[in-house]
C-alpha cells in the first residue's frame, strides 16, 4: 500500500483561502518587503556617506600639511639664500647664524611633508574602501526577492 504524500503548505493555503486574500497577503508582503528594502538602503547609504566624509577630513588634514611644508620649503630657500649672501659679505659669524636657521626649517619641511603623505595616504584607502561596495546588504537581500516578483523577468 501507498501513503499519500501529505499537502505542502501552499497547497493547504490554495485549498483554504481565497484568490482575493492570497493577492492581499501577497500585497501586504511585498509592501513590507520593499518597505524594508528602503529602510536597509538608507541605512547603507549613510554608513557609505559617514566613512566617505570621515576619509575626506584626513585627506584634508594630510593636504593642509602639506601645504606647511610648501611654505616651510619657501623659507628654506629664503634662508639659504640669506646664509649665502651673509657668508659671501661677512665670511663669518652671521652667515653660519642664518645657515643654522635655514637647516632648522628644512628639518620642519621635511617632517611635514612625511606627515602629509601618510596622511593622505590613508585618507585614499579609506575612500577606496568607502565607495567601494556603499549597498552590500541592499545588494544580497534584492538578490533573494523570487524572480517571478522582479518587473524585469518573465516568468514561465
Amino acid at each position: 500500500m501507498s501513503h499519500p504524500i501529505p499537502p505542502s503548505e501552499p497547497e493547504q493555503r490554495a485549498e483554504h483561502e481565497s484568490l482575493g486574500e492570497m493577492f492581499k497577503s501577497l500585497s501586504t508582503n511585498l509592501t513590507t518587503l520593499i518597505q524594508q528594502e528602503i529602510a536597509l538602503a538608507k541605512a547603507e547609504a549613510n554608513v557609505a556617506i559617514q566613512k566617505a566624509t570621515d576619509s575626506a577630513k584626513v585627506t584634508g588634514k594630510g593636504a593642509g600639511l602639506l601645504g606647511g611644508a610648501g611654505v616651510a620649503g619657501h623659507f628654506v630657500l629664503l634662508f639659504l639664500s640669506l646664509a649665502l649672501m651673509w657668508a659671501l659679505g661677512n665670511l663669518v659669524g652671521l652667515g653660519w647664524s642664518a645657515v643654522i636657521v635655514a637647516v632648522i626649517w628644512a628639518i620642519i619641511a621635511a617632517i611635514l611633508a612625511a606627515v602629509g603623505k601618510k596622511n593622505l595616504d590613508r585618507g585614499k584607502r579609506k575612500m577606496a574602501q568607502a565607495t567601494k561596495d556603499p549597498l552590500p546588504r541592499t545588494r544580497e537581500t534584492v538578490s533573494e526577492i523570487p524572480d517571478t516578483v522582479k518587473p524585469s523577468k518573465e516568468t514561465r
